[in-house]
Parts: C-alpha cells; sequence; structure tokens
C-alpha cells in the first residue's frame, strides 16, 4: 500500500534536483569568470546575483524536507534520510553559500574603505565552499540524475520545473538595475583604480579629458 503523501515527497525530489541542475550550470559559469576575473568581473558580478534565487529554492526545498522528516511524515520517513556525513556536512554548505553570496552582495554596496576587508572575507568564504561543495554534490550526483525531468507534461515536474525557470528569470529582471554598478566595479579595476567610481555611460571624450 503507497504511503499517503508520497506524491509530494517525488515532488519536493524534483524540485530539488532540477534547481540543483540550474545551480550546477551556473556556478561553473561562474567558475569560469574566476579564471579572468578581471576582464570577466561585470559577468562574475552579475551570475552571482544571478545564483540567489535557485540557492533560495534549493534552501526552501531541502528546508521542507527536513522538517516534514523530523516531525514524522510517514511519506517522508519512508523515503529515508541522506547519509549520516551529507546530513552533516549540509547545514555547513548552507550557511557558506551564505556567505560567499553575502560577501559578493556587501562589495557592491560596501563604501570603499571596507571593500578591502569583505573582499578577503569573500576570498575566504569561496575557498572553504568549493571544498564542501565538492563533496556535496558528488554526495548527491546519483539523487540528482534520478531525480531528473522525465518528459511528461503538465504533471509536478512540469509545474517545479517552470517554477525554477520563473525564479531565475525574475532573479535576471530584479538585477537589471545593477549593471551600471557593476560596469563600474569593473571599469574601475580594468583603470587599475580599484573601486574607484566611474559611470558606464560617461562620454568617451569626457574619459578622455579626465585623463589629459
Amino acid at each position: 500500500m503507497a504511503v499517503k503523501g508520497r506524491e509530494g515527497v517525488e515532488a519536493n525530489t524534483r524540485l530539488t534536483a532540477s534547481t540543483s541542475a540550474v545551480l550546477f550550470l551556473l556556478l561553473a559559469a561562474e567558475g569560469f569568470t574566476i579564471l579572468r576575473i578581471h576582464g570577466l568581473l561585470s559577468a562574475h558580478v552579475f551570475i552571482g546575483m544571478l545564483l540567489i534565487p535557485p540557492v533560495l529554492v534549493k534552501i526552501g526545498s531541502t528546508s521542507y524536507r527536513f522538517v516534514r522528516y523530523y516531525v514524522g511524515s510517514p511519506a517522508y520517513r519512508e523515503s529515508g534520510p541522506p547519509p549520516p556525513a551529507l546530513r552533516v556536512l549540509g547545514p555547513f554548505v548552507v550557511v557558506l553559500t551564505v556567505a560567499v553570496l553575502g560577501t559578493g552582495v556587501a562589495l557592491m554596496l560596501a563604501q570603499p574603505s571596507l571593500r578591502p576587508t569583505v573582499l578577503s572575507l569573500h576570498k575566504a568564504s569561496f575557498v572553504v565552499w568549493f571544498g564542501a561543495v565538492g563533496v556535496h554534490v558528488l554526495g548527491h550526483l546519483a539523487d540528482t540524475t534520478r531525480g531528473s525531468c522525465p518528459a511528461r507534461r503538465g504533471g509536478p515536474c512540469s509545474r517545479w520545473g517552470g517554477c525554477t525557470a520563473a525564479a531565475t528569470s525574475g532573479g535576471v529582471r530584479g538585477i537589471a538595475w545593477k549593471k551600471q554598478r557593476v560596469c563600474l566595479i569593473a571599469r574601475g579595476r580594468q583603470d587599475g583604480q580599484s573601486w574607484r567610481t566611474k559611470s558606464c555611460a560617461e562620454p568617451a571624450a569626457a574619459r578622455a579629458g579626465a585623463m589629459s
């Protein structure tokens, strides 16, 4: 006899898996920008901001599963928990992810005098996060593959996939206003004057006059 609520468990699994796939692609693109951070700083910041919506979806879906399991939901209890090592690692991955994204956002908003300190925190948290996420991804790779969307239109997976796509699309629209500030940071670093505020819309003639 099927346990009542099993469909909810499967939907949660598909949501988590599809969100993980989105995150994997975005993180791969973000990693590529790190290889040429000075030339791709604008893209690095943009993708970093774009990561926030799916990260929130992933934290929400896994936290929901965690709560349902430990309050004794039969369907979630039957599906079982992750291996003990991954259960211990999970909260650290969440905290480190929030730290990396939080310090990244703070770099855009902090006063110039504070940015070197925030940048150091951003780099340090990234190094620790990279190691933890590497283990996390390998440990959940099989689950992510099994939880991939079946090709059936209109089913729960289709709806959850649409939610994930909508969240990502919303992130693009929501951070469009950041574009100019990202360009300011990138231009300042390329000119060898880190964190100096300049306008992306500044006419070339005006820049040439300022440099003379």
